[in-house]
């Protein structure tokens, strides 16, 4: 129970620019109001069964049956069709029904007389549109381009024809872009300097390996579907070992827990390097034939790395290390899989190429079961029709401007040249999910006019001038695929879009209309179209010949989901690798080019500072996916507000007791929450978990700054973040 002084506490402190821009929110109950209310779609009297997909930005991307009685949902489960769902959901699958029909949803166009303000009133499409398009073609006069203007569109609705948003951007002329991923850059390039992309296995191969090793990956959290699979393997008798700062729910299923120092991963794995090396039970056959600069590499282990070190570094006992390495290196297959959470630390990616080099000298890359898996984009090869318009004729400039989405609002204050006027924001809530909100918040003030097209009222909707009603995945069409696993789904619109909510496609399409009204020429959009016939055109050979259908019409026909042929699944299955070489690269000569070492070696961690001694971690929430799902009122009703995770031995050295009020600082700020204390965290670590929770302004990333991690210019071709080296001070509040 919270105290009765906690509620009416908030939990932003220290901006007063921010917190006035978030507002303040109590803390209560969230009872749950009506399931699934009736819809507003016309009624057909009868029952059917339409197959989604959900698009969201997660490993798992499931198959849906959705069942629709007299124009409304009423029932959702994963498609049996499918062997990866196998006709299960998790627990915010299962809530669609109430996004779908949650009152919070944003219903209509509506303008803000006052950013920030709150003053909202309804409008029209035709208005909304004419705003929009007047500012666009006002700036084009003003300063001759269209570079003024900034698209920030992610990863909020995976749907192929959601890339509507970026084709509108291309057809007006020359903008600028929200560039890069706050999610995998930096062990996305670490793969592509070893192997030449990153490219994973199919998961559902977990039950093939003799041997698991779940690197820093939560999936009892982020993948459920995917630890199926793993705990099938062990119910055939694998071993799974998991190594992470935190005692995870996955770190419960394991038949080993390994609680290492944060960010210190890379001298475990070569610790267990030199192991190897020294007793000889490396792959030689593999490293010889199919790998580049093994030799050198072995000579810097030799030379620099001792397992007493690796103990010393990661607070792991050296019998520890050496068993592992042993049991790893002696098994057949062996799979490591490598969460996100792991590069996002200034060395983020050098310590995933230390495990890859793990993973390749020990012979279990392009082995079935086996592997090195951290993410991959094979399946995702269409023709993404939706961006292929250029813009208008006699458009003048060298291309588009690019800004890195991980240093969002500082970047977008120092473009000068044209300066930055307009926002247009998609799939993305910046306002929570960036580094340092408030200067964000400064960009936002830096705008002539920022549109935002989205679902509910969450904080950028908040504060930007126009918002456009979006509609959810069950209200129109497209298909989706996986970054994880090799499935394609179809989604089929199953009820028609509630209130006046449009898809992006659509959205794309009327202001295109509008903008050709205002001035003919001035945007090559098409103003029409049937989505059907936009989606059809996605599809290519290569899609074709992998998934073995023809065309959407056929996927949807086939049971809504197909997989692709096992030559794709089993990465590097033929042993030949995209590096300049051809091999796998444990000497890059890419990597030198973009200003790292060539071979895997250790890089410290960020020290701590004196004046901030903990570390605050903010990994994803078992309920939600960044900031989408946790904040309905089914959710809700289940964890109705954050916490700050904190050990007990923690808590007694500030006298902090649970439900306690504690203030999180460093010098961007500080926020305040109520404590909970567990023995899953670490001594010198404080946890926030991502999220938004409804009516409540809070936002883990306020106090976490723009640190750049190591990698993510050759791949993603902007830095990632070093999300959890944020380091403060608590005390009680």
């Amino acid at each position: 129970m919270l105290t009765e002084n906690f509620s009416r506490r908030t939990f932003i402190k220290g901006s007063a620019a921010l917190s006035s821009l978030l507002g303040l929110g109590a803390i209560g109950s969230k009872a749950t109001k009506g399931l699934v209310p009736k819809a507003s779609a016309n009624t057909t009297g009868k029952k059917q069964e339409f197959y989604n997909a959900c698009p969201r930005n997660c490993y798992d991307t499931c198959s849906i049956v959705t069942t629709v009685e007299d124009g409304r949902i009423t029932f959702i489960t994963g498609n049996e069709n499918n062997t990866y769902t196998k006709g299960r959901l998790c627990v915010k699958g299962n809530t669609y029904p109430r996004v779908v029909y949650s009152p919070d949803r944003i219903k209509y166009p509506m303008k803000q007389n006052g950013r920030g303000t709150g003053k909202w009133e309804r409008i029209s499409w035709d208005e909304a549109y004419t705003i929009i398009a007047q500012k666009i073609l006002d700036i084009k006069k003003e300063y001759g381009t269209t570079l003024p203007i900034c698209l920030n569109k992610y990863s909020g609705n995976f749907n192929l024809l959601n890339y509507a948003s970026e084709g509108m951007m291309s057809s007006i002329g020359y903008t600028t872009r929200a560039q890069g991923t706050p999610c995998d850059p930096a062990g996305s390039d670490a793969q592509a300097f070893d192997m030449g992309t990153a490219y994973n296995s199919d998961p559902e191969d977990f039950v093939h390996a003799e041997y698991i090793i779940l690197w820093g990956s939560n999936p009892a959290w982020t993948s459920a579907h995917s630890m199926y699979f793993i705990e099938q393997a062990k119910e055939n008798g694998t071993k799974l070992v998991v190594i992470d700062p935190l005692i995870t729910q996955t770190a419960s299923k394991a038949d080993e827990y390994i609680q290492i120092n944060t960010s210190t991963d890379g001298a475990f794995a070569l610790g267990m390097i030199r192991y190897i090396i020294d007793h000889q039970l490396y792959d030689q056959d593999w490293v010889i034939n199919h790998s580049k600069g093994f030799n050198e590499f072995v000579s810097y282990v030799k030379k620099n790395i001792t397992v007493e070190w690796a103990a010393e570094k990661t607070g792991v006992p050296k019998e520890v290390i050496q068993r592992i390495a042993r049991e790893y290196a002696t098994a057949n297959p062996a799979n490591i899989w490598v969460g996100f959470g792991m590069q996002r630390h200034t060395n983020g990616g050098s310590m995933v190429r230390t495990i890859d080099a793990l993973a390749a000298m020990c012979g279990n890359v392009g082995k079935k079961g086996g592997g090195i898996n951290y993410i991959g984009g094979e399946t995702w090869g269409f023709n993404y029709h939706t961006m292929s318009f250029g813009p208008p004729e006699g458009t003048f400039g060298d291309g588009d401007r690019y800004v890195n989405m991980n240093n969002f609002g500082a970047q977008v204050l120092d473009a000068n040249d044209p300066p930055i006027k307009m926002m247009w924001i998609a799939c993305r809530n910046p306002m929570a999910q960036d580094p340092e909100p408030n200067v964000v918040k400064k960009a936002f003030d830096a705008m002539d006019l920022v549109v935002t097209a989205d679902l509910y009222m969450n904080q950028t909707v908040e504060y930007s001038d126009i918002v456009l009603p979006v509609t959810t995945p069950f209200e129109h069409v497209g298909v989706n695929v996986s970054y994880w696993h090799y499935w394609m789904n179809v989604n089929e619109q199953a009820i028609k879009p509630l209130y006046e909510c449009k898809s992006d496609l659509e959205i794309a399409m009327g202001l295109s209309k509008k903008l050709n009204e205002l001035e003919l020429g001035s945007c090559t959009f098409p103003v029409s179209g049937d989505p059907k016939e936009w989606v059809e055109k996605e599809f290519n050979d290569t899609i074709r010949e992998m998934f073995g259908v023809n065309s959407w019409e056929e996927l949807r026909k086939k049971g809504g989901t197909v997989k692709a042929s096992e030559k794709v699944s089993v990465a590097w299955n033929d042993l030949k690798f995209r590096t300049p070489s051809g091999k796998y690269e444990f000497y890059s000569e890419k990597a030198v080019e973009y200003g790292h070492h060539p071979l895997p070696v250790y890089v410290e961690k960020y020290a701590t500072p004196k004046e901030y001694p903990l570390r605050a971690i903010s990994p994803h929430w078992k309920l939600g996916i960044h900031s989408q799902f946790q904040h309905t009122d089914w959710l809700m009703a289940i964890s109705s507000h954050p916490v700050l995770e904190l050990h007990p031995d923690l808590a007694k050295k500030y006298s902090i007791k649970n439900n306690d009020m504690v203030k999180v600082i460093n010098d961007a700020g500080y926020l305040t929450l109520p404590a909970k204390l567990t023995q899953t965290v670490p001594t010198d670590t404080v946890v926030m978990y991502e999220g938004w929770w409804k009516d409540i302004n809070y936002t883990e990333n306020f106090n976490v700054k723009a640190i750049p991690a190591d990698m993510g210019n050759y791949s993603k071709h902007q830095l990632g973040i070093a999300f959890h080296d944020n380091f403060v001070k608590i005390e009680r509040a």
